[in-house]
């Protein structure tokens, strides 16, 4: 997974709550451009880090999954680069 420091992980950290959220919002908070926010959040569900949910199939609210949660606690993992990632993250997911 290609995640863009250090937003991607600033989103994943405004999520970690379990709460859900929507671009508008999450860019407010992060002092982000909303255009950006809106482009970061499918990406991000993608890679399941985040799940669209709402009332509608179109609300535009996400919301962080499990997987979202363990990349986000292991951002240091991310940044030194001199670990897989990816198989960091599978394995901690097999230990849930």
């Amino acid at each position: 997974m290609r995640l863009t420091v250090p937003t991607d992980f600033e989103i994943l950290d405004a999520l970690i709550d379990g709460r859900r959220n929507n671009a508008a919002n999450l860019a407010y908070v992060l002092d982000r451009n909303r255009s950006y926010i809106n482009t970061r959040l499918p990406v991000l569900a993608d890679y399941d880090l985040l799940d669209r949910v709402g009332p509608a199939p179109n609300s535009g609210l996400y919301v962080i999954t499990e997987k979202g949660c363990i990349v986000a606690q292991n951002r240091d993992a991310y940044e030194r680069g001199d670990v897989d990632f990816d198989e960091l993250i599978e394995r901690k997911l097999r230990e849930e």
